[in-house]
């Protein structure tokens, strides 16, 4: 349900755009949307949906009471720090930077004042610029229940939100659905090159193999069965997936997923180590 908020957003980005496209009729008016963002050549395209912009910080931010801020990790110090004393008591900050935990940027946000502001934390994925996304989502444990369902209302115009207990687990959300998009595209790209050495035209292969992901994860979205036992389902005793399958067993397929999971996780502890000595 659309509410009277003003919500704005510190960087202008793609997932900025992705978020704010999903937010505007169901959460607040294009009009109650202000974007700062020092690259001017991107403010046409906020214009186009009616959304204020600004190449700097201003007093008008004081007057959201959503702030997300949407830049990359390693300019987030810095744009913390030529916002900040606008904030107000009642504001809620998002962030959807990823490596850097609720304690740095709560010092960032809250040195200068007590009690610090509301802090969610979120991990996003690239789904989300056509509304198919899935978020992570930790809210510092100090943080209202209504400021976390607004939150969870925002994040929602962009896909689902799985909301986390324990901040470290965003790690984990981070190595699965964050980094996930791109194990995907690299099974597609793997499932083309495959085809193409078996004889199909690459437009052939490329429809196929898209079109079979997407059915794929919409068959195991929709069903009451576990992807095991969907798996299962397809795999005849001695017949083709069955022979397939068996190569991966071979090449420790899973192993590899997990590991490649792992190596994710950990660069993202690495990179919260590095970011927040700034």
């Amino acid at each position: 349900m659309k509410q009277n908020i003003k919500i704005a957003f510190i960087g202008g980005g793609n997932m900025a755009m992705a978020m704010a496209s999903g937010m505007i009729g169901t959460v607040c008016q294009a009009g109650d949307i202000l974007v700062i963002d020092i690259n001017t050549a991107g403010h046409a395209r906020w214009h186009e949906k009616g959304v204020k912009t600004s190449a700097q910080v201003t007093a008008d931010l004081a007057q959201c009471k959503v702030w997300i801020y949407a830049v990359k990790p390693q300019n987030m110090h810095e744009a913390i720090e030529s916002s900040k004393t606008h904030l107000q008591p009642d504001t809620l900050v998002i962030s959807i930077a990823a490596g850097l935990n609720t304690q740095s940027l709560s010092t960032w946000l809250g040195s200068w004042q007590s009690p610090s502001p509301g802090l969610v934390r979120v991990m996003p994925n690239t789904p989300a610029l056509i509304g198919k996304g899935v978020t992570g989502l930790y809210a510092m444990p100090s943080l209202a229940e209504k400021d976390i369902l607004l939150a969870e209302q925002i994040l929602s115009s962009i896909g689902s939100v799985v909301r986390v207990q324990d901040e470290n687990l965003l790690d984990a959300v981070t190595a699965l659905s964050g980094s996930g998009p791109a194990y995907v595209f690299l099974l597609i790209e793997s499932l083309i090159d495959g085809a193409k050495a078996l004889g199909l035209e690459y437009n052939q292969a490329k429809k196929l193999a898209i079109e079979t992901v997407l059915g794929s994860a919409g068959l195991a979205a929709a069903s009451d069965l576990e992807p095991g036992t969907l798996r299962e389902n397809v795999t005849s005793k001695g017949g083709t997936t069955a022979a397939a399958l068996a190569v991966f067993e071979q090449h420790a397929f899973r192993d590899t997923v997990k590991q490649a999971m792992k190596a994710a996780s950990d660069r993202a502890v690495e990179m919260s180590r590095e970011l927040g000595k700034t």
